[in-house]
């Protein structure tokens, strides 16, 4: 099981940071210098702010005198916002026969460009029976038909490739 690691745990505020000596960077951004921790915690108090180790492997460590409550807010709405703006790509499947007539192909054309018009991508595949696998070729001629029926709307990702019984390919979406 995944362990997540909260906002807390990954910065020292305040009282936790027991390091001698600290680089510290005021509210408005401007350098401190270089001072003992004790002192630029007395710093911090008197702008009623947090002091807050934001590069812990630096040497001396980096803190900065800062509203942690705020921080910690603004840091959760940014990974909220880059999660909602995720777009995750699902790989689709087509199946296909060797001996699949004209209309069901263009159907399944049909079918895979709504795929790929959602930004998915799809893998297309033959799965070869009985006396068929000793004529693989003519599965991959069905691929480049159907490849040539989407008019320019994909991508060859992975070109017609015969793999034991079966006969893959993977079609991207198009940039227009």
């Amino acid at each position: 099981m995944a362990r997540y690691t909260t906002i807390k745990e990954q910065h020292q505020i305040n009282g936790d940071i027991r390091d001698r000596e600290v680089r510290v960077i005021s509210s408005t951004g401007e350098q401190l210098g270089i001072m003992s921790a004790a002192e630029a915690l007395r710093l911090a108090d008197e702008e009623n702010l947090d002091l807050v180790k934001i590069s812990p492997n630096a040497v001396p460590p980096v803190c900065k005198i800062m509203n942690y409550g705020k921080f910690k807010f603004e840091q959760a709405k940014r990974e909220k916002e880059n999660r909602k703006n995720q777009k995750v790509i699902e790989v689709k499947e087509i199946y296909l026969s060797m001996t699949i007539d004209v209309g069901d192909l263009q159907v399944k054309a049909k079918k895979t460009m709504e795929m790929l018009a959602d930004g998915n991508k799809v893998k297309v595949s033959i799965r070869m029976r009985g006396r068929q696998q000793a004529h693989a070729s003519m599965g991959v001629d069905v691929m480049k038909r159907f490849f040539e029926m989407l008019g320019g709307k994909a991508n060859m990702d992975k070109a017609p490739v015969t793999e034991g019984r079966n006969i893959l390919m993977i079609l991207s979406p198009a940039k227009q």
